[in-house]
């Protein structure tokens, strides 16, 4: 049986399989119930190759092996195979996240402490700039400016982006409300929508026409992005560290949009 070259790259990608137990394993499902000789032939992976293949899909849980001889694979479903995989994932991401919450205590990381508090050279305030790409990396670069904000922070962006984000957005603003840090929001779209959104997360959000995207602590810090896209990896923001530069822009806005 010929599989779709689509297929079995996508199949590949979805469920971290190298080439030859995805071909392997399409081969496997096809026919239900199979031996090492049947399933070399229907997937074109060399017979020699097969035994270890299958061993290694047995191991993973994609497949299981039938009592008898010759020995016989049978394929596990593939919702049953999806359930293991996103059980061993959240797993490992628990395992993970305990991990990093402990770092702090590893003597590796007092080290790294030092080593980043010892710099030979301070770095200068006007090299402190940065570009930032992609969707996550630009939401990951947005909480850490506006977690640095101990006086004012000021958010910019449209209803739509706001909704999108929301629940991000909510334990930002929540935590600031929370240090007592005072909290302008700045929103393009439908006044319709942008009362929506001061009614559901009890904001007094600002209407603005203009369709800016950015992100300040204390007028200090900025993360603006330069791109209004919507593919997730095409997402790209400048961040820059200047409070000759951020004040000036930040009371130019403000101005501007009353």
């Amino acid at each position: 049986m010929i599989f779709k070259q689509e297929l079995i790259k996508k199949i590949k990608d979805y469920f971290g399989l190298n080439i030859y137990e995805t071909k392997v394993w399409l081969a496997l499902i096809s026919k239900g119930i199979a031996s090492a000789g049947e399933i070399a032939e229907i997937s074109g992976v060399p017979r020699s190759r097969t035994y270890d293949v299958l061993e290694s899909l047995e191991k993973r849980g994609f497949a299981i092996s039938k009592i008898g001889k010759p020995v016989k694979y049978i394929s596990v479903k593939p919702e049953s195979v999806v359930e293991k995989l996103k059980t061993n994932v959240m797993k490992e991401a628990s395992e993970k996240v305990k991990m990093l919450a402990n770092l702090k205590e590893y003597p590796e990381y007092v080290e790294l402490q030092e080593l980043h508090n010892s710099k030979f050279d301070p770095i200068k305030q006007s090299t402190l700039s940065a570009s930032v790409k992609g969707k996550q990396n630009i939401i990951d670069q947005i909480k850490e400016v506006v977690d640095t904000a101990k006086q004012e922070a000021i958010i910019a962006t449209s209803t739509s982006d706001f909704l999108e984000k929301s629940r991000i957005f909510k334990n930002m603003i929540d935590k600031l409300t929370k240090s007592k840090v005072k909290t302008k929001v700045y929103l393009n779209g439908e006044d319709s929508e942008i009362k929506r959104i001061n009614d559901k997360f009890g904001l007094r959000a600002i209407k603005t026409e203009q369709k800016a995207k950015f992100f300040i602590a204390d007028k200090r810090e900025i993360l603006f992005l330069i791109t209004n896209s919507s593919q997730d990896d095409q997402d790209i923001g400048i961040w820059l560290n200047s409070p000759f530069f951020v004040q000036s822009f930040s009371e130019m806005y403000d101005k501007f949009v009353r």
